[in-house]
């Protein structure tokens, strides 16, 4: 369900072009994120830079969320669902950038491009859409690409290769959350609360992990080189995410849910400048199924969402 569909607006053809030019700039903002990720983490432990990524994405938006709001103002009555999201950012970040230690940016990415597929079938468990079996079939198929994709990774790093999954889980699970907070929020303030309460988690995490040895929870003081990827990561996440969001508040997800999938097209060609990693020909078999799949799940539902209450001919769901 598009979030304008459920306030019962409209966009105009004007702001739907704005959101498709918003949502193709974030998307090829996004790898840049990984990327940086991926240079920092040969030294600072996944958490850490999954916490500085949420404290600079929160410096970055407190002085616009001062200017447009008083202190007590920025909808601190929602906090308690901000938290729930922000742990589960918290968890999708960490999970995905630890990733990146074992995997190259577009192999992970690839296979975290199974989550429009999982967030179909969580919203046909938990928010009642009905799902017809055309697009469960289409769900099957992009998971045996994500496979194609998987199985050789797994060959090579083990258990490593299904944490693109549980991100990808985690970002399912958060997008539902979305649809309910994006309406009636304002997007900066979004964007602030999930940096604040991801760093809090993040900082709770490190502070229970130091001393442990973990590559994953024990922080570690970052050189001159690691700070700057650190700020990278943070810098590029905060652009990123407030192009997105402020995408989606301009243009129904069904008509910017295709443009998300260049980001594995961009994230190819980032990895292959900065680490000359470039998939194998299974992979973007894997890489083509998996895109296939989405584009048919998004085009059915797209198909739906525009037929009449009354037409039940064949797969029905709320649109």
């Amino acid at each position: 369900m598009s979030s304008n569909a459920a306030t019962g607006t409209s966009n105009t053809p004007s702001e739907v072009m704005l959101g498709l030019v918003l949502m193709f700039v974030s998307v090829l903002l996004s790898p840049i994120i990984d990327i940086f990720s991926k240079l920092a983490i040969t030294t600072v432990p996944s958490a850490q830079i999954t916490a500085a990524r949420f404290g600079v994405q929160a410096l970055c938006m407190l002085p616009i969320v001062l200017w447009r709001h008083n202190l007590t103002d920025i909808t601190w009555k929602q906090s308690f669902f901000h938290a729930i999201r922000g742990a589960i950012i918290t968890v999708s970040m960490i999970s995905f950038v630890t990733t990146l230690k074992y995997m190259a940016v577009a192999d992970a990415i690839a296979i975290f491009f199974v989550e429009p597929i999982i967030l179909t079938i969580l919203s046909s468990i938990f928010l009642k859409e009905k799902i017809g079996w055309r697009r469960y079939t289409a769900c099957g198929v992009g998971f045996f690409g994500a496979i194609l994709i998987i199985q050789p990774s797994f060959q090579e790093v083990g258990y490593v290769a299904l944490l693109p999954v549980v991100s990808a889980i985690c970002i399912a699970i958060s997008a539902m959350m979305n649809r309910a907070l994006a309406q009636r929020e304002d997007p900066w303030v979004m964007q602030f609360h999930m940096g604040l309460w991801g760093l809090l988690i993040c900082a709770i995490l490190l502070y229970l992990g130091q001393g442990s040895g973990s590559d994953v929870l024990d922080p570690v003081i970052p050189d001159t080189r690691a700070w700057l990827y650190l700020l990278g990561v943070g810098v590029s996440a905060a652009i990123a995410g407030i192009f997105g969001v402020y995408a989606y508040r301009s243009a129904p997800a069904s008509t910017l849910a295709p443009l998300q999938y260049f980001e594995i097209v961009s994230a190819t060609a980032f990895a292959w400048l900065v680490f000359g990693d470039f998939p194998d020909a299974l992979k973007w078999l894997g890489i083509f199924i998996i895109m296939g799949s989405g584009f048919y799940i998004i085009w059915r539902e797209r198909r739906f969402a525009s037929k009449p209450v009354s037409d039940t001919s064949e797969e029905t769901r709320a649109p």
